[in-house]
């Protein structure tokens, strides 16, 4: 399970990423770079993550077809194991990123269907989703974002191997902060969630590693 949660790296530096990347151990399998941390450290940093885990490029590419398609080229370069794009950017974007990804083998592809943070109403959220992981899947992409509370129907409609990573993960007495739908670990592995994205519930924990271990043992009680 611990090859499951994806531990976002949401810090300024370099020096904080690595010295994280380190109190972590091998407690999780990868690590997540968002835009705070990529936009300040750059390509030279995800080479020193790439040693020790897999990585999440988190940038959310949305622009048109052929820039995306570059933007997905440059990240394959990398070395990242997954990047993703924002399916709201329509098809022919999504299926410019999928032709790219083709060169990298290893490299998964994902599309962002709603925010976590999103506040519209569950059920518009859902069918936002819904049609957004059945744009995805049918241009190709390995796999969506979605929140613990799509992934179940996600599967369903696109099938169990079209994977599911989902953020907004917290637990015990954590306060929810800028997310809004949110589930503890096990939830989420009942739920569909093939990915768990942890940030602050982690990041935050006087012992990083033991917190992400609490995580998995919670995902190994799921009943699935």
């Amino acid at each position: 399970m611990h090859k499951r949660v994806m531990v976002a790296l949401d810090v300024n530096s370099k020096t904080e990423a690595l010295a994280m990347r380190d109190a972590l151990g091998s407690s999780v399998g990868w690590l997540k770079v968002g835009l705070r941390l990529f936009v300040a450290e750059g390509p030279s940093l995800i080479a020193d993550l790439t040693r020790t885990h897999k990585v999440f490029l988190d940038l959310k590419f949305h622009d048109i077809p052929n820039t995306v398609a570059q933007a997905i080229e440059s990240a394959g370069g990398l070395g990242v194991q997954m990047v993703n794009v924002h399916a709201g950017g329509g098809k022919p974007m999504l299926e410019a990123a999928a032709k790219a990804a083709q060169a990298f083998p290893d490299m998964l592809l994902i599309a962002v269907t709603v925010l976590t943070s999103d506040t519209m109403p569950k059920e518009q959220a859902l069918k936002v989703a819904l049609e957004r992981a059945k744009l995805a899947k049918d241009a190709g992409l390995d796999g969506v974002v979605c929140s613990v509370h799509e992934a179940g129907q996600i599967k369903e409609v696109c099938g169990a191997d079209f994977i599911t990573v989902t953020p907004g993960i917290r637990w015990g007495n954590q306060d929810r902060q800028d997310q809004q739908r949110i589930a503890d670990p096990k939830m989420a592995v009942e739920h569909g969630s093939d990915y768990l994205v942890i940030g602050r519930p982690i990041l935050h924990a006087k012992s990083p590693a033991d917190a992400a271990t609490e995580a998995v043992t919670m995902m190994e009680s799921a009943s699935c």
